[in-house]
Parts: structure tokens; C-alpha cells; sequence
């Protein structure tokens, strides 16, 4: 990208006490009790009457529009024939999720994604009834999207009803294979991009993705229990993950995340090229994802690795810079040297 894409920003937006933006922030991401009153609805053992195609499109619209990420998935970059497309893989993800996430225990939690997978094999036989299902039994019969990318997600979520410390990368980044690069695989299928070099370039576009949400959320995530940062890390920085919940992060801490944080940039750096393959809809959607991880990891350098007593946000003058970068430069793979990866100390 040209200086006006990648000019540096100016700090973080910064407007709530950290109480009150962590839990505006955690509530945002979360959708915190919209899938609840929906399953009064739609949930296991209800009798709502199926929706018609175009009310389960329109459900699946208005809930990826509910969310702050959403800007991406809801991007006028994307074609009218393929929105509603996107949205109903958008849903399907924010149901597993929320199931997976907000449900009042591990045990109750099991047993919906349990309920959420049969709904997978139902539809893939040609049956369906949840919202979500009836939108997506088109999205899979218009594109020949196969049952794996669907099924590996639940198995992530499942697994973090069990699992809650990973130690190593290598053990996180087999986690990531299954939470988050069927996602991009999906996408791909919508853009009719099959190469396998492209594949690669995706998986590590959604790692890094992934890993820059771990990273902003290390303490949201330590409050529920969940230790993504890998033990071999914590050690070497000298990190004890007990304190990972206090409102006050140690300097070790704040250093740490800092180097955590340049592996995912290492990761979406190394997965631009996908940016010149597909149509350029697909090319202005993986900058804007792409760019925009790049943001949050660049957002913890500005705060010198501190998420804890100020949660990070994406401000209004980044967005507008990642979506003018997109839209005139939708094939570039330059790098700002300040999203340069660098080699850990």
C-alpha cells in the first residue's frame, strides 16, 4: 500500500473507563443474549414454523449486521448475489460460537453444539427447519461447499469446553486449523478460488487473525477461564497466567504480548499474496481483513502490549484508512514498515 493506506494512526479511541469498555467490548463481540432469546425460538425441542428462504436470508443478515466486526462481512465490496451468501456462513459461525461461549456452563454448552451438529448433518440431507439451516442448505447447494469446514469448527468449540491451556504454537496453531481456517476456506469457495497455494495463503490469513483476537482479548478470555497464550511463552517470558485476570498487567506481561503479537503478524503478512488471486470483491475483502488485523497488532504496539487496562478498539480514522486502502489498492501486497515482522529477541 502507498503512505496515505498505511500512514500511521493515532492512538487507540479511548473513551470509557477500562470496567466499562471491557464490558462494552466483550458485549459487542459476543452478541451477549441475542442467540439466548433465540433459541427460546428456534432452539432444541421448539415448534416455530419453518421461516420462508427469503426470512431466513434476512434473519441471517440482521445478525451479522448486530455485530462491530461485521463491517468486513457486510462489505459493499461484496456482490448483491453473494451477500446473502456470506451471511448465512456469518450466522452459522455466530450460533456455534455463542453456543460454544455464552451458554451457563461447559455441560450445557456441550449439548447444544451437540444439537448444532445434528442441525449440519440434517442439512446436508436435505432437511432443515433452524433459520440459519434453511438459508444455508442454498449457500451449500449453489456453491458444493462440503460438511468438513462446518464439522471442524463445532470440534473447536467442543474442545474448548475441556481444553483451556494450549503449550506450544504448534499445539495452538492445530487448534486454529479447525476455530478459524475453515472460515477463510469457506470465503474461498464463494470467490471460486481453488488453488492450493491460495489455500495456504488463507490458513494463514485466519491463524493470524486469530491469534491477533487472542492477543487483544488475553484478558476476557483469562476471565472465563481460557489460557490461550502457550505455556512454553508465558515461561519464557515470565508470565505466570494466574494473573493474566488483573485489572493491572506486569511489565513482563505487556512484553510478552508484544512478541505473541508479532507472530500473528507474521502470519497475516505471510498470507497477502491471497490478495491477487479471485475476483475483486474477494481481493478488497482479504485486504480489509488482512489490513485490519495488521491495525489491532499495530493498536498493541502503540499501547506497549497493554490490553488490560486499556482495551484496544479499531477508531473511525483507521477504518476509513483500511477501506480507501482496499478500494485503491485491492492486489497490493506491500507492508509498512511498522507491520514489518520482526525477529523475536
Amino acid at each position: 500500500m502507498t503512505s496515505s493506506a498505511t500512514t500511521a494512526p493515532a492512538h487507540p479511541e479511548i473513551t470509557d473507563s477500562p470496567e466499562v469498555s471491557s464490558r462494552r467490548v466483550q458485549a459487542s463481540r459476543s452478541g451477549v443474549g441475542r442467540i439466548r432469546e433465540d433459541l427460546k425460538r428456534f432452539g432444541p425441542n421448539t415448534t416455530a414454523s419453518p421461516l420462508a428462504l427469503d426470512e431466513a436470508f434476512a434473519y441471517c443478515r440482521n445478525l451479522a449486521n448486530l455485530h462491530y466486526e461485521n463491517f468486513t462481512v457486510a462489505s459493499r465490496f461484496v456482490p448483491a448475489r453473494i451477500r446473502p451468501h456470506l451471511c448465512s456462513i456469518y450466522a452459522y459461525c455466530r450460533w456455534s460460537d455463542d453456543l460454544a461461549d455464552e451458554m451457563e456452563d461447559p455441560a450445557q454448552a456441550r449439548e447444544l453444539l451437540g444439537w448444532w451438529r445434528s442441525q449440519v448433518d440434517a442439512c446436508f440431507a436435505g432437511h432443515a427447519t433452524h433459520p440459519v439451516f434453511i438459508a444455508l442448505r442454498q449457500t451449500i447447494g449453489q456453491f458444493d461447499l462440503e460438511p468438513k469446514p462446518f464439522t471442524d469448527l463445532l470440534s473447536a468449540f467442543l474442545q474448548d469446553q475441556s481444553q483451556t491451556r494450549y503449550e506450544s504454537d504448534a499445539e495452538l496453531l492445530t487448534y486454529c486449523e479447525r476455530s478459524a481456517n475453515p472460515v477463510g476456506r469457506l470465503v474461498m469457495k464463494l470467490a471460486s478460488v481453488t488453488a492450493p497455494e491460495a489455500l495456504a495463503w488463507s490458513d494463514s490469513i485466519c491463524s493470524g487473525l486469530q491469534l491477533a483476537n487472542f492477543c487483544q482479548d488475553v484478558r476476557l478470555d483469562a476471565e472465563r477461564g481460557r489460557v490461550y497464550w502457550p505455556a512454553d511463552r508465558l515461561r519464557r517470558e515470565g508470565v505466570d497466567p494466574a494473573n493474566l485476570c488483573n485489572p493491572i498487567p506486569t511489565d513482563s506481561a505487556k512484553q510478552g504480548l508484544m512478541q505473541w503479537a508479532a507472530e500473528a503478524r507474521r502470519s497475516l503478512v505471510a498470507g497477502l499474496p491471497l490478495v491477487q488471486h479471485g475476483p475483486l470483491w474477494f481481493a478488497r475483502s482479504v485486504q480489509l481483513f488482512v489490513r485490519g488485523g495488521l491495525t489491532i497488532l499495530q493498536n498493541i504496539d502503540l499501547q506497549r502490549g497493554d490490553v488490560w487496562t486499556r482495551p484496544l478498539t479499531v477508531s473511525k480514522g483507521q477504518k476509513l484508512r483500511l477501506m480507501a486502502g482496499s478500494i485503491l489498492f485491492p492486489r497490493s501486497t506491500s507492508v509498512s514498515p511498522i507491520h514489518q515482522p520482526q525477529t523475536e529477541a
